[in-house]
């Protein structure tokens, strides 16, 4: 199978779509293939010529959302010269990403989801951290640690602007964000003393 071949795409699209559609109902445990296939008026044979089950669904599309989280949250960064309580919040991009996928958001932060959803999220985020943290230089800072700390704010600030959904803009999003950077370089400087 050519996976880009249109057909494929946009097969696999409705299902990705189908999947969030029942998540917003009900976790991946309670949904069967049958619905999935109805909802998205695809037969079951269909289904199974691109996934094995249910969860190699929601794995694919969680990938695809995790990929684009990435290419997100690298671009500040691609200029090697430039830390982290230095960023421009207009190059900031995690927050355009949550929003480009909103539906997936609400429904990973959602209190009937399975708090699996959370820690697979949490560690894509922490790794990310970590790859920036490793690029600057500093004997005294425990990278593993740090990245847990900044992992936990962030998507601490996402669970925060999903539950109001999404009433604070973008700007301001980054603009936050970048000021809490700030913050931290400066409690951390402190910490140096």
């Amino acid at each position: 199978m050519n996976l880009n071949d249109r057909r494929v795409i946009k097969t696999k699209n409705i299902f990705h779509q189908t999947l969030l559609k029942l998540l917003k109902e009900k976790n991946l445990e309670s949904i069967s293939v049958s619905e999935i296939c109805k909802i998205a008026n695809v037969n079951r044979g269909t289904f199974y010529l691109h996934y094995d089950q249910k969860e190699n669904l929601f794995e694919e599309y969680f990938m695809e959302v995790m990929k684009d989280l990435e290419k997100s949250y690298h671009g500040p960064y691609q200029d090697l010269s430039i830390q982290p309580h230095e960023i421009d919040p207009s190059s900031l991009r995690i927050f355009h990403h949550v929003k480009k996928y909103s539906d997936f958001y609400k429904i990973v932060f959602s209190n009937k989801a399975s708090l699996s959803y959370y820690y697979l999220f949490y560690n894509k985020v922490k790794i990310l951290l970590e790859e920036v943290l490793t690029m600057y230089k500093d004997d005294k800072l425990n990278i593993p640690l740090y990245s847990a700390y900044q992992a936990n704010a962030v998507i601490g600030m996402i669970i925060q602007w999903v539950s109001n959904d999404f009433s604070y803009s973008l700007d301001y999003m980054n603009e936050q964000y970048a000021h809490f950077l700030k913050i931290d370089k400066f409690q951390l400087a402190k910490y140096h003393e």
